[in-house]
């Protein structure tokens, strides 16, 4: 993976805000990327894992800890789910005509 150099301008404050006693700054910031891309759908939960150098498991509760959901269905993805669901589970209910 290659890697590009961006510089980018941060005043005082906003600087102190991402500072912090076990990180970089620079680390502070590309976490900060990286999870906003996730929140947003921009990369999977896989690739950020992997941007942020961390398993998979790691970044789920790193990314649970920052409010970010594992799963966010919107209404009418919500509603598709919760028929496939209720579908499934009646064809496994028993049949009410008794088996001879």
């Amino acid at each position: 993976m290659g890697v590009e150099t961006v510089a980018i301008e941060i005043d005082n404050d906003l600087a102190a805000l991402l500072r912090q006693p076990d990180r970089s700054v620079r680390d502070s910031v590309h976490d900060l990327i990286v999870t906003a891309l996730y929140r947003r759908g921009g990369i999977s939960r896989g690739k950020a894992a992997e941007l942020l150098g961390m398993p998979l498991d790691a970044f789920l509760r790193h990314a649970s800890s920052l409010g970010i959901p594992y799963v966010a269905y919107s209404e009418a993805e919500w509603a598709a789910e919760k028929r496939s669901v209720q579908e499934m589970a009646a064809s496994l209910r028993p049949s009410a005509t008794p088996v001879r």
